[in-house]
């Protein structure tokens, strides 16, 4: 059987996580060359690099990338396990952060099953815009937050987000509504992300248009498309089967992909209990 040594696999979160071999050391309890050999190991192992070493640190390379995700997994897993044999259940409080454009369809359901399974760990959530949400996490308000950037837009540097998943976005209507002239566009707020690059993509395509809504949130948001009031820049999975439908290809300005990412405070005693709320939202 092929497999992984599990110190291995934490050294690699370690050392991705704190950005370089000298601050990922101290964290693991090793020197820098054990440190090294250790990773020397499991690159040997995975039979490729798997972090690319500068005078700037450390940076996963795209094998490194993937072995991330089944690292954390792992680790996540033999945590879990442990505490099931041992009966010490998982427990512990979170900030959560959560844009609203993040599965607005099931949140709340996994939300709920998560409490249901780990009834001693306490989430504190909160919805809201992404930029808002990166804000309060660099401030140490969120132990956790997942936001939304659009694939062109100035996104987060690779060693301070995960990918979680990648989607399009759309333009989105009201079922057998006309797209009018000038264009009737329902937005969020000016500090959403979406907004800004709804507006600069119709006005580089030279689209005239009107902000006929202004919603609060992205309930309100599919409400007003669904009743008509305006055409809006959406992730597809936001979309209300049934309610709102994408604008026919061609119609409308091209949309880039938009890609959530996890931002987690690095290492320390809520890594367990980051991981199983990653695990519950993203499967």
């Amino acid at each position: 059987m092929h497999s992984f040594d599990l110190d291995q696999l934490k050294t690699l979160v370690a050392a991705v996580e704190a950005g370089s071999l000298s601050a990922a050391a101290p964290a693991r309890f090793l020197s820098q060359s054990s440190l090294s050999e250790q990773l020397r190991k499991l690159e040997q192992r995975a039979g490729q690099p798997l972090l690319v070493r500068s005078k700037a640190g450390v940076k996963p390379t795209a094998a490194g990338e993937r072995l991330l995700v089944h690292a954390r997994q792992i680790l996540a897993l033999s945590d879990a396990a442990w505490r099931d044999l041992h009966q010490v259940p998982l427990e512990g409080e979170l900030n959560l952060g959560i844009t609203d454009y993040f599965r607005p369809a099931d949140l709340t359901r996994l939300l709920a099953r998560l409490g249901q399974q780990y009834p001693r760990l306490r989430l504190r959530t909160l919805i809201g815009k992404s930029d808002e949400l990166e804000v309060a996490h660099r401030h140490g308000q969120l132990d956790l937050a997942i936001v939304m950037r659009a694939a062109d837009a100035i996104g987060l540097p690779t060693d301070e987000a995960r990918r979680l998943h990648t989607e399009p976005l759309v333009w989105a209507q009201a079922p057998g509504s006309a797209l009018g002239q000038p264009l009737a566009l329902a937005v969020l707020p000016q500090g959403c992300s979406l907004h800004r690059l709804a507006r600069s993509q119709l006005e580089a395509h030279g689209t005239a248009y009107v902000v006929t809504h202004v919603a609060s949130g992205v309930a309100g948001l599919q409400a007003a498309v669904a009743a008509g009031l305006g055409v809006a820049c959406m992730n597809r999975s936001s979309l209300q089967e049934g309610h709102v439908v994408e604008v026919a290809h061609g119609l409308m300005p091209p949309l880039p992909m938009a890609t959530f990412v996890l931002l987690a405070q690095p290492g320390g005693e809520l890594s367990a209990l980051i991981e199983v709320v990653v695990q519950a939202l993203a499967g």
